[in-house]
């Protein structure tokens, strides 16, 4: 039998620099990518995407990147779209005519058209849906979800930066604190 303790890892760790982390968000959504910390998936609906760009768009013009940053601030980091979902759905309301986009220093930025604010002005009764995925999280678990972040965030530090020492140490802190969280699930 093996050391439960023993590194099982059937990931590698490549230090990623990625794109900028949203204000406030250091890391986030970190656990895993689109779950929340109840292992299910935030509860976004189908449509979604299409509803946060156009309230976002509502507000002012912005690029892709600054919409996906936006959502993912707003969901309290529990909902980030992919890109992947993001720019089809904003070609699709380019199409529409509900969007325009314009190309300048590279960036591609979207307004609403008089047709897109008038659908925006129809959603503004409906809740925000990164409001609505900020809920599928309970509220005592967006701290945890925080520290989790930060604890990754020192991770990735740690991984990029650290003497053979250092690493040493950290590997006995993770072990223990991985004992420690089972400790404590083992008390009920």
């Amino acid at each position: 039998m093996t050391d439960p303790d023993e590194w099982r890892g059937d990931w590698a760790f490549v230090p990623h620099p990625g794109p900028p982390e949203a204000p406030g968000l250091p890391g986030l959504p970190m656990i895993p990518p689109g779950m929340g910390l109840s292992g299910a998936p935030p509860r976004v609906r189908r449509g979604d995407v299409r509803t946060a760009l156009l309230s976002l768009l509502d507000e002012g013009p912005k690029n892709g990147y600054q919409m996906i940053q936006d959502i993912a601030e707003r969901s309290r980091g529990v909902w980030r779209p992919s890109p992947g979902s993001v720019y089809p759905a904003l070609q699709a309301l380019e199409d529409e005519g509900m969007v325009s986009g314009d190309e300048s220093g590279g960036s591609r930025t979207y307004q609403l058209t008089d047709q897109g604010r008038a659908q925006a002005s129809r959603l503004n009764d409906n809740p925000a849906p990164w409001d609505e995925a900020a809920q599928s999280v309970p509220e005592d678990r967006h701290e945890l979800r925080l520290l989790w972040a930060q604890l990754n965030e020192a991770f990735t530090h740690l991984a990029t930066t650290a003497n053979d020492r250092q690493i040493a140490e950290a590997k006995k802190l993770l072990k223990q604190t991985r004992k420690s969280v089972f400790m404590i699930l083992a008390e009920d």
